[in-house]
């Protein structure tokens, strides 16, 4: 069974940079495929989980946060997201926060952030390890997005909805990458990670 992993905190404003495609190559022995530049990896040949995990810790040049999940979870992410079938506006970017477990604390969802005024964070629902939201492009939503770690009281990491996509059609053997050779899933321009 396919895993997906998701590195916190990686390639971020010039901090704990790296190159996935090299880490992906690196890990050959396990068909690891890049999605992105943020630390997002499709591991199609795991084996034993803590073996991989090893591997992948030693090979990366510092230390950090992993969130790791099922590969079919991911997918069910693609049929059971709460977004609905209209395109969002083009100031609202829609938005999947991975916990490294089910979060130990329940925030209230729906929320918005801040709670007066025009909302820069809205999250519309929480799944296990995942909350799903929409953020506004804006300076201070890095900020709000920050918050979800103590709102949750566990550590997330936050890839848009066109990434999750991307991983899905990886994991539906339907994005070409070049297995072993650490390239990059490919996905059409309006579905790249940004």
């Amino acid at each position: 069974m396919a895993l997906v992993v998701f590195l916190r905190g990686v390639n971020v404003g010039g901090h704990r940079t790296f190159r996935p495609s090299v880490l992906a190559g690196a890990l050959s022995a396990f068909d690891v495929v890049n999605v992105g530049a943020a630390g997002t990896f499709v591991v199609r040949k795991p084996g034993a989980r803590a073996r991989f995990l090893a591997a992948l810790r030693a090979e990366l040049p510092f230390e950090a946060e992993v969130m790791i999940c099922e590969g079919r979870e991911v997918t069910r992410l693609q049929t059971d997201h709460p977004f609905g079938s209209t395109p969002p506006k083009s100031d609202v970017v829609r938005f999947v926060s991975v916990f490294s477990g089910t979060a130990p604390r329940k925030a209230p969802i729906p929320l918005s952030l801040p709670e007066d005024g025009e909302w820069l964070v809205r999250l519309i629902a929480a799944d296990g390890q995942f909350v799903f939201g929409e953020y506004r492009r804006h300076m201070k939503t890095i900020g709000y997005l920050g918050r979800l770690d103590k709102l949750f009281g566990a550590q997330a990491t936050t890839r848009n909805w066109n990434t999750i996509q991307s991983i899905v059609r990886v994991l539906e053997g339907k994005a070409g990458a070049s297995p072993g050779r650490g390239k990059a899933a490919k996905a059409p321009p309006a579905s790249r990670s940004r």
